[in-house]
Protein backbone atom coordinates (compact mmCIF):
# COMPACT_ATOMS: atom_id res chain seq x y z
CA UNK A 1 0.00 0.00 0.00
CA UNK A 2 1.36 3.80 -0.55
CA UNK A 3 2.00 6.03 2.16
CA UNK A 4 -1.14 7.83 0.38
CA UNK A 5 -3.65 4.44 1.28
CA UNK A 6 -2.04 4.17 4.55
CA UNK A 7 -3.34 8.07 5.45
CA UNK A 8 -6.57 7.47 3.87
CA UNK A 9 -6.92 4.85 6.01
CA UNK A 10 -5.83 6.99 9.37
CA UNK A 11 -8.00 9.55 8.04
CA UNK A 12 -11.49 7.99 7.72
CA UNK A 13 -10.53 6.57 11.59
CA UNK A 14 -9.62 9.33 13.10
CA UNK A 15 -10.68 12.60 10.97
CA UNK A 16 -9.40 15.65 11.70
CA UNK A 17 -7.30 14.10 14.35
CA UNK A 18 -4.96 13.14 11.68
CA UNK A 19 -3.22 16.02 9.88
CA UNK A 20 -3.13 16.00 5.64
CA UNK A 21 0.19 14.56 4.44
CA UNK A 22 3.12 16.66 3.77
CA UNK A 23 4.40 17.08 0.14
CA UNK A 24 7.28 14.77 0.28
CA UNK A 25 10.73 15.67 0.00
CA UNK A 26 11.95 12.30 1.20
CA UNK A 27 9.57 11.06 3.68
CA UNK A 28 6.09 12.39 3.76
CA UNK A 29 4.46 12.81 6.88
CA UNK A 30 1.03 13.53 8.70
CA UNK A 31 0.61 15.37 11.86
CA UNK A 32 -1.25 13.88 14.58
CA UNK A 33 -2.62 15.32 18.13
CA UNK A 34 -0.74 14.03 20.94
CA UNK A 35 -3.66 13.27 22.68
CA UNK A 36 -4.41 10.57 19.97
CA UNK A 37 -0.75 9.48 18.97
CA UNK A 38 -1.44 5.99 21.18
CA UNK A 39 -4.66 5.01 19.27
CA UNK A 40 -3.42 6.24 15.99
CA UNK A 41 -0.09 3.59 16.92
CA UNK A 42 -2.09 0.59 18.42
CA UNK A 43 -4.10 1.44 15.11
CA UNK A 44 -1.56 1.32 12.57
CA UNK A 45 0.41 -1.98 14.00
CA UNK A 46 -2.80 -4.05 14.49
CA UNK A 47 -5.27 -3.22 11.71
CA UNK A 48 -5.25 -5.91 9.04
CA UNK A 49 -3.83 -4.61 5.28
CA UNK A 50 -1.34 -2.34 7.30
CA UNK A 51 0.27 -3.87 9.99
CA UNK A 52 3.33 -1.46 11.26
CA UNK A 53 4.50 -3.68 13.37
CA UNK A 54 8.11 -2.05 13.72
CA UNK A 55 8.91 1.32 14.77
CA UNK A 56 11.84 1.95 12.99
CA UNK A 57 13.29 4.87 14.66
CA UNK A 58 11.22 7.68 17.07
CA UNK A 59 12.93 10.48 17.59
CA UNK A 60 12.66 14.83 17.75
CA UNK A 61 13.14 18.20 16.61
CA UNK A 62 13.69 21.11 18.22
CA UNK A 63 12.19 24.36 16.65
CA UNK A 64 12.51 27.05 19.45
CA UNK A 65 11.70 29.77 17.32
CA UNK A 66 8.45 28.37 17.01
CA UNK A 67 8.12 27.45 20.55
CA UNK A 68 7.87 23.64 19.84
CA UNK A 69 9.66 20.22 19.96
CA UNK A 70 8.19 17.77 17.37
CA UNK A 71 8.40 14.35 18.42
CA UNK A 72 9.15 11.86 14.94
CA UNK A 73 7.64 8.68 14.46
CA UNK A 74 9.07 6.64 11.27
CA UNK A 75 7.00 3.40 11.49
CA UNK A 76 7.61 0.47 8.76
CA UNK A 77 5.92 -3.16 7.96
CA UNK A 78 8.10 -5.61 6.76
CA UNK A 79 4.83 -7.77 5.98
CA UNK A 80 4.49 -5.38 3.62
CA UNK A 81 6.74 -3.28 2.27
CA UNK A 82 4.90 0.14 3.28
CA UNK A 83 5.19 3.22 5.92
CA UNK A 84 4.28 6.27 7.24
CA UNK A 85 5.84 8.99 9.54
CA UNK A 86 4.08 10.57 11.69
CA UNK A 87 4.57 13.84 13.67
CA UNK A 88 3.10 15.07 17.17
CA UNK A 89 3.78 18.83 18.20
CA UNK A 90 4.86 19.63 21.36
CA UNK A 91 4.88 22.78 24.19
CA UNK A 92 8.46 23.43 24.14
CA UNK A 93 8.72 24.86 27.36
CA UNK A 94 6.90 21.44 28.97
CA UNK A 95 6.99 19.19 26.08
CA UNK A 96 4.81 15.81 27.30
CA UNK A 97 3.66 13.19 25.86
CA UNK A 98 2.25 9.76 26.46
CA UNK A 99 4.21 6.98 25.77
CA UNK A 100 4.17 4.50 22.68
CA UNK A 101 6.27 1.89 24.51
CA UNK A 102 3.19 0.02 25.55
CA UNK A 103 2.72 -0.49 21.62
CA UNK A 104 6.64 -1.43 20.29
CA UNK A 105 8.66 -2.24 22.97
CA UNK A 106 11.62 -0.96 20.94
CA UNK A 107 10.49 2.96 22.14
CA UNK A 108 11.99 2.11 25.48
CA UNK A 109 15.36 3.38 24.73
CA UNK A 110 14.36 5.91 21.42
CA UNK A 111 12.34 7.86 24.09
CA UNK A 112 15.06 7.40 27.37
CA UNK A 113 17.25 9.35 24.61
CA UNK A 114 14.54 11.95 23.79
CA UNK A 115 13.77 13.11 27.55
CA UNK A 116 18.29 12.55 27.84
CA UNK A 117 18.87 14.96 24.87
CA UNK A 118 15.40 16.93 24.73
CA UNK A 119 14.06 16.48 27.81
CA UNK A 120 10.41 15.28 26.37
CA UNK A 121 8.74 14.11 29.44
CA UNK A 122 6.48 10.93 28.19
CA UNK A 123 3.90 10.01 30.97
CA UNK A 124 3.69 6.22 31.30
CA UNK A 125 7.05 5.19 30.52
CA UNK A 126 8.44 2.35 32.96
CA UNK A 127 12.02 3.57 33.29
CA UNK A 128 12.11 7.40 32.36
CA UNK A 129 16.30 8.15 33.09
CA UNK A 130 19.06 9.20 31.29
CA UNK A 131 20.62 7.02 28.74
CA UNK A 132 23.62 8.90 27.38
CA UNK A 133 24.38 11.47 30.33
CA UNK A 134 24.65 11.44 34.22
CA UNK A 135 21.38 11.85 35.59
CA UNK A 136 22.98 15.07 37.13
CA UNK A 137 23.67 16.32 33.97
CA UNK A 138 22.24 20.38 33.67
CA UNK A 139 20.19 20.85 30.21
CA UNK A 140 19.54 18.38 27.20
CA UNK A 141 22.45 18.66 24.86
CA UNK A 142 20.08 18.69 21.54
CA UNK A 143 18.21 21.69 22.20
CA UNK A 144 19.42 24.36 20.24
CA UNK A 145 20.02 26.94 22.63
CA UNK A 146 21.87 24.52 24.93
CA UNK A 147 24.80 26.14 26.53
CA UNK A 148 27.93 23.77 27.24
CA UNK A 149 29.07 24.38 30.75
CA UNK A 150 32.34 23.05 30.38
CA UNK A 151 32.35 19.93 31.93
CA UNK A 152 31.03 17.43 34.41
CA UNK A 153 32.59 17.36 37.47
CA UNK A 154 36.09 18.45 36.80
CA UNK A 155 35.72 16.28 33.38
CA UNK A 156 36.62 18.62 30.53
CA UNK A 157 33.51 18.14 27.82
CA UNK A 158 36.03 18.71 24.83
CA UNK A 159 37.54 16.07 23.30
CA UNK A 160 40.54 16.46 21.09
CA UNK A 161 40.55 15.53 17.02
CA UNK A 162 41.24 11.58 17.66
CA UNK A 163 43.75 12.08 14.90
CA UNK A 164 45.87 14.32 16.79
CA UNK A 165 46.38 11.95 19.86
CA UNK A 166 47.07 8.81 17.10
CA UNK A 167 49.94 10.95 15.59
CA UNK A 168 51.19 11.59 19.25
CA UNK A 169 51.12 7.94 20.34
CA UNK A 170 53.01 7.03 17.01
CA UNK A 171 55.63 9.30 17.61
CA UNK A 172 55.74 7.52 21.48
CA UNK A 173 55.89 4.70 19.30
CA UNK A 174 58.90 5.13 16.87
CA UNK A 175 60.97 7.34 19.83
CA UNK A 176 60.98 3.83 21.53
CA UNK A 177 61.79 1.77 19.23
CA UNK A 178 64.49 3.83 18.15
CA UNK A 179 65.73 3.36 22.29
CA UNK A 180 65.86 -0.65 21.46
CA UNK A 181 66.97 -0.75 18.18
CA UNK A 182 69.69 2.28 17.96
CA UNK A 183 71.18 2.73 14.31
CA UNK A 184 74.81 1.69 13.53
CA UNK A 185 77.66 3.83 14.43
CA UNK A 186 78.35 5.64 11.09
CA UNK A 187 81.14 4.18 8.86
CA UNK A 188 84.86 5.52 9.25
CA UNK A 189 85.24 7.86 6.14
CA UNK A 190 87.22 6.27 3.60
CA UNK A 191 91.51 6.69 3.67
CA UNK A 192 92.96 9.51 1.46
CA UNK A 193 94.95 8.67 -1.36
CA UNK A 194 98.79 9.05 -1.14
CA UNK A 195 99.91 12.01 -2.61
CA UNK A 196 101.54 12.43 -6.08
CA UNK A 197 105.39 12.54 -6.22
CA UNK A 198 107.17 14.49 -8.32
CA UNK A 199 106.82 14.33 -11.85
CA UNK A 200 110.09 12.47 -13.69
CA UNK A 201 110.79 13.82 -16.68
CA UNK A 202 111.51 10.66 -19.48
CA UNK A 203 114.86 9.28 -20.10
CA UNK A 204 116.53 10.58 -23.10
CA UNK A 205 118.13 8.56 -25.94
Amino acid sequence: MTTDGIHERLKAVFGDDVGPLSEAKMDAFALVKKERIVEVCRFLKTEPGLELEFLEDETAVDWPKRNVIEIVYHLLSYRHRHGIVLKVELDRAAPVITTVETVWKTANWFEREIYDLFGVDFTGHPDLRRLLLPDDWVGHPLRKDYQDAGGWHGISSFRENPLVELRRLDEVRRAEAAKLNPPPPPSPPPAAPPAAGPAVPPAKA
